[in-house]
């Protein structure tokens, strides 16, 4: 018997999947996107960049940008009722209307 992955993008292979013409490296513009403090985001994993990604359970949240960390950015996300920071790079937050 295999012994299961317990890595951090495990059970990850439906979630973070791309449409077949939006697969390889992201835009350039996603990666050297800039936010305001106070700005919403939204919370979209790119799989093809692993650095300064969110954890999996993230994805598909909305938070507010309240600061930034060297070149990513503090998110406040509500989780189960509790505000949670997390630290995410610009090409993983989308814009939130």
């Amino acid at each position: 018997m295999v012994k299961a992955s317990k890595g951090l993008r495990r059970r990850s292979r439906y979630i973070l999947r791309k449409s077949p013409r939006a697969r390889g490296n992201p835009p350039v513009a996603r990666v050297i996107r800039k936010f305001e403090i106070g700005e919403k985001v939204n919370i979209r994993i790119e799989p093809g960049e692993l650095s300064g990604a969110p954890h999996l359970r993230f994805q598909g949240r909305a938070g507010v940008i309240i600061g930034t960390q060297g070149r990513a950015y503090r998110v406040s996300v509500m989780d189960g009722g509790k505000e949670k920071i997390i630290l995410s790079n610009a090409v993983h937050l989308l814009k939130a209307e």
